[in-house]
């Protein structure tokens, strides 16, 4: 029975692609590493289209650059990937302990922050949540000290050694000060943010952590998360988001996960649609029915039994395609493997079925034809019959006296009973017998009497010249 045109298998595969290009797709978006995937896609575009116009000089260039583009890519976006892999892990929500993140005192950061605002002094603060970042902050001055207002004050208080730069929070405690971080590159960032409000969104948005930015321009106090910076004019606002950043309500989690799927509809549809469209692109040769002739490989004979004869040799098969991606037919090497381990001695049709055919995945067997095979089988027999020296005799003068044999003179042929019976002898490769020496050792192979019967042999038999024994 033929599957339908869309199966739960095709659904699967559709709604599966779309999660991980859209996890892809929240990873970088708005990085610097999102405009190059953005070029990649656009080149890969190009070289489908170069293939399917019949380029093929632009089509194997491309191909071959692809190949440098993506090992370039790895050296140059190391540190994304691995944060993207490090927050796809599995293993990492599994074993690691859940009260790992405690809260800060955000009392006292909160306060200190919009004191440093009312100076129109800067600064930088990192809040580590799951992500690494040691990868992303750079030439960072280890402290490892409890938080306080003093230390906060006296880090970014202008003229200090390591006020130019953040400092990063881990815990109650501030573990690196002075730390650069690396710039977005949203050209959407408007021009009045400065270079901490793009370092922060740089972090933010690469990793999950929060940073808390104080503009010393304007003595404005913000929080960049994930693509967004808010701003914040109390300090009781800017606590409670802390709060609910940090330590989040119990019940908070089920209605986020509910309106999660229907959060950001834009680019999840868009995706969706790119995705079933490189499906039916896909899926494209779907139904498509090609026939090509098979050989007809027997195997699993009974140890008793010997085959005969069968018929035919080749079977034409028809198949059916579900995916461009399967290979051309006429691309495999395709075969009938049909096992005799239930015949009997005599004359048997056996049946050629759809699995004795090794295809692969979104290809079937519609038809065969013809649909049985003709197999004749004899009783095995195995038997010891003379080795006989094939001879070249117009050159065999001047052998008077000697004579020309075989060692071994006998072995043991094998195969059906009726055929073995007929064997008298089994003769060697031609040996050029004018060309003999007396005494030295030629070696020849033995020939098979017939096709359906094996010489137990596989050495050559060593034929010599000597003399003839005198009665």
């Amino acid at each position: 029975m033929a599957p339908p045109f869309i199966r739960i298998q095709d659904i699967a595969d559709i709604l599966i692609m779309t999660f991980l290009l859209y996890q892809l797709y929240s990873w970088f978006y708005r990085t610097r590493a999102m405009q190059v995937l953005l070029g990649l896609g656009v080149v890969t575009l190009i070289y489908f289209a170069t293939r399917f116009l019949g380029l093929y000089m632009t089509s194997w260039i491309l191909q071959e650059l692809g190949t440098v583009l993506i090992i370039l890519l790895i050296v140059v976006f190391q540190a994304e990937i691995r944060q993207a892999l490090y927050r796809f892990s599995l293993l990492r929500h599994l074993f690691e302990r859940r009260n790992e993140v405690r809260p800060s005192p955000f009392q006292d950061i909160v306060e200190t922050l919009f004191c440093l605002a009312a100076k129109r002094t800067g600064a930088l603060l990192v809040f580590e949540r799951n992500d690494p970042l040691g990868d992303l902050m750079l030439n960072g001055v280890k402290m490892d000290c409890r938080i306080s207002s003093q230390i906060l004050e006296t880090v970014f208080t202008d003229g200090t050694p390591l006020h130019d730069g953040a400092a990063l929070v881990r815990g109650e405690r501030i573990a690196v000060a002075s730390c650069h971080l690396p710039l977005s590159v949203n050209p959407e960032i408007p021009q009045y943010l400065g270079t901490r409000h793009r370092a922060a969104l740089g972090l933010s948005e690469r990793t999950d952590a929060v940073v808390a930015v104080v503009s010393e321009e304007r003595g404005t106090v913000s929080l960049a998360v994930g693509t967004e910076l808010r701003p914040y004019d109390t300090p009781g606002e800017l606590i409670a988001a802390l709060e609910g950043l940090f330590a989040p309500h119990l019940e908070k989690p089920h209605i986020t996960h509910g309106l999660h799927l229907f959060s950001n509809l834009m680019p999840k549809t868009a995706i969706l649609l790119i995705v079933a469209t490189l499906w039916a692109l896909i899926s494209s040769r779907q139904g498509q029915i090609i026939t090509v002739s098979a050989p007809v490989r027997l195997h699993g004979i009974p140890d008793r039994l010997a085959l005969v004869r069968s018929a035919p040799e080749e079977v034409d098969v028809q198949l059916k395609s579900f995916s461009i991606l399967t290979p051309l037919p006429s691309k495999l090497d395709i075969s009938a493997d049909i096992d005799l381990s239930s015949v009997r001695q005599g004359q048997a049709n056996v049946r050629v079925k759809n699995t004795d055919f090794r295809l692969p995945s979104g290809m079937e067997v519609t038809s065969v034809t013809p649909s049985s095979i003709r197999v004749v089988t004899d009783r095995k027999e195995r038997r010891r019959v003379p080795v006989r020296v094939a001879l070249r005799r117009n050159t065999g003068h001047g052998l008077r006296g000697m004579k020309i044999v075989a060692d071994p003179d006998w072995v043991e042929v094998e195969g059906p009973a009726a055929q073995v019976q007929r064997i008298d002898a089994v003769v060697t490769e031609e040996v050029d017998a004018g060309r003999l020496i007396r005494g030295q050792d030629y070696r020849r192979s033995l020939l098979p009497p017939d096709n359906n019967i094996s010489v137990l042999r596989d050495e050559p038999v060593v034929v010599r010249l000597i003399s003839r024994e005198k009665k």
